[in-house]
């Protein structure tokens, strides 16, 4: 049997036996009935091995084995911002996460959209809110509809085309994802987190050792031939490559993405779907561990340096897979392959249902026909599909529209922070206050960007922006006009006024609650 034979084969065998994982999560549950919450934050009953996986599945795309290797391969030691900010997230969400689990459970909520329309008592904002994240999340399904295919093209010896990877990366995550919802996501993440650790580990030795002897000459060789490589601000600026990215768009990076991806939405949906506050709490305390292996493509990219010299653009990112690919059997080639396009999917997967959420529960609901609760599942369900359908045939017919406002995407998405955080703890910020800062923050982060300047004075333009953001907010919010008598907005709350006083603790009967819930293994 020939090596794209082999290859493929691999591959089609675990693209089985991911769906049918998506199909068994919903096994005695009705075969995926309930509700929008049993479907879209998995029940609030996925106990910490799951939402570890699952958190850990959409921080862990196809970034993690293409981008991270070519960001490593063009520039060197700015790639380490991923690390940072992730676990500064974390960190961040140990605080954060069981806030949000809070106010959305004791609210019945499921989803930033509900959050926004909940606190400020304006279901319209919502609604603009759940445009506007789409806009910021649908680069991220055709990239990972994008990266899939080319690392399965890739790993298949080039017999899956990039066209049928693109629509097989489709059809599986919206099978499973329509079906079993978030739970689905969950289970596939268990496979995906297996293969890569193995994989990973498997890499981190046998590269350096296959090409190099070890580590200890890999370092030297880069130390002597490509020093610039291992510090700020790596070989961008000494290449005219982005340039800048020195230790100020370092450390402005990191807190901004920090910030920005505890109330991401794609996170959110994660923390909802936590069993308690504590379970939350434990997994940000687990979490860090995993960013452990993000090193290994890192490092490898660099490695490949002196392996396949002379990669310029796109191919920068297939760094990696160029170093394994003539060196492997074919078997094990096509296992990194499925571990690297399970990067795809599940990430791929949590977006979609995140756009279908917000949209069933924000946009649609407003239609007397879609009001309900099994209304809001099915349109939402409707929307997965409409997401991923429209990604795909950007993929196939536009490849370059979407990926220009992923250039937004992180630093747009941060511009929410203030609304929605600072909302939960500060009444005193005012509809037009959140929403002056919201409009000030995403003007000024897409004219930066678009217009070539980020980053602007060697700080990352989402930072600059969020600024921006905070001096409106807080200034209308102080001088402005204030909420409108009876709208519901900014009026205080008991739980609420609980809930800032003391966010680390979950109100009385949390524990109580969690002995009535599913057990671990649901």
């Amino acid at each position: 049997m020939s090596a794209a034979a082999v290859a493929t084969t691999v591959f089609a065998v675990f693209m089985v036996a991911t769906v049918a994982l998506g199909l068994l999560a919903v096994r005695g549950r009705g075969g995926g009935g309930g509700g929008l919450a049993e479907w879209s934050v998995g029940g609030r009953s996925l106990g910490t091995v799951f939402i570890w996986v699952l958190m850990a599945g959409e921080g862990y795309t196809s970034f993690s084995y293409l981008g991270a290797a070519g960001w490593g391969y063009n520039y060197g030691a700015p790639v380490l911002y991923v690390i940072a900010y992730m676990s500064c997230g974390y960190a961040l969400g140990y605080l954060v996460g069981p806030v949000l689990w809070d106010y959305a459970r004791r609210h019945g909520l499921v989803g930033i959209t509900d959050m926004v329309a909940h606190r400020y008592g304006r279901p319209w904002l919502g609604a603009v809110v759940a445009v506007l994240a789409t806009v910021f999340l649908l680069p991220y399904i055709q990239l990972q509809i994008t990266g899939m295919g080319v690392v399965v093209s890739t790993v298949t010896y080039g017999a899956v085309s990039l066209e049928w990877a693109y629509f097989i990366a489709f059809a599986v995550t919206t099978g499973f994802v329509v079906v079993s919802g978030l739970r689905g996501s969950a289970w596939v993440s268990v496979l995906k987190d297996v293969l890569v650790i193995g994989t990973l580990g498997f890499l981190a030795v046998y590269v350096p050792l296959h090409y190099f002897g070890g580590y200890g000459e890999l370092f030297d060789r880069l130390a002597a031939e490509h020093p610039q490589w291992l510090t700020l601000p790596g070989a961008g600026n000494a290449e005219g490559g982005r340039g800048q990215l020195g230790v100020g768009w370092f450390a402005s990076t990191t807190v901004l993405n920090a910030l920005t991806v505890v109330i991401f939405p794609t996170t959110v949906a994660g923390y909802l779907g936590a069993r308690s506050a504590d379970t939350l709490r434990r997994n940000a305390i687990l979490l860090p561990a995993y960013n452990v292996l993000l090193f290994v493509p890192m490092l490898l990219g660099m490695a490949a340096l002196f392996v396949v010299p002379g990669l310029t653009g796109a191919d920068s990112n297939l760094a990696l897979f160029k170093l394994v690919v003539d060196s492997l059997p074919a078997w094990a080639v096509g296992v990194i392959g499925v571990a690297a396009a399970l990067s795809s999917i599940v990430p791929m997967a949590v977006f979609m249902l995140v756009i279908g959420t917000m949209w069933g529960r924000s946009v649609l609901s407003a239609v007397p026909r879609w009001s309900s609760g099994e209304r809001q599942k099915l349109a939402s369900q409707l929307v997965v599909v409409a997401a991923g359908a429209i990604a795909l045939v950007m993929a196939y017919t536009a490849p370059n529209t979407l990926v220009r406002l992923s250039l937004v995407s992180y630093e747009g998405m941060a511009q929410l922070v203030p609304m929605l955080l600072l909302g939960l703890v500060w009444r005193k910020l005012t509809t037009a206050a959140a929403v002056c800062g919201l409009a000030a923050g995403v003007a000024v982060v897409c004219g930066l960007v678009f217009t070539g300047n980020d980053p602007v004075w060697g700080l990352n333009a989402g930072m600059v922006a969020l600024a921006v953001n905070l001096a409106v907010a807080v200034t209308v919010a102080r001088f402005g006009p204030g909420e409108a008598a009876g709208s519901g907005a900014g009026d205080p709350r008991p739980d609420d006024e609980v809930l800032a006083r003391d966010p680390l603790h979950s109100p009385p009967g949390d524990q109580n609650e969690v002995l009535s819930v599913v057990s671990e293994r649901g």
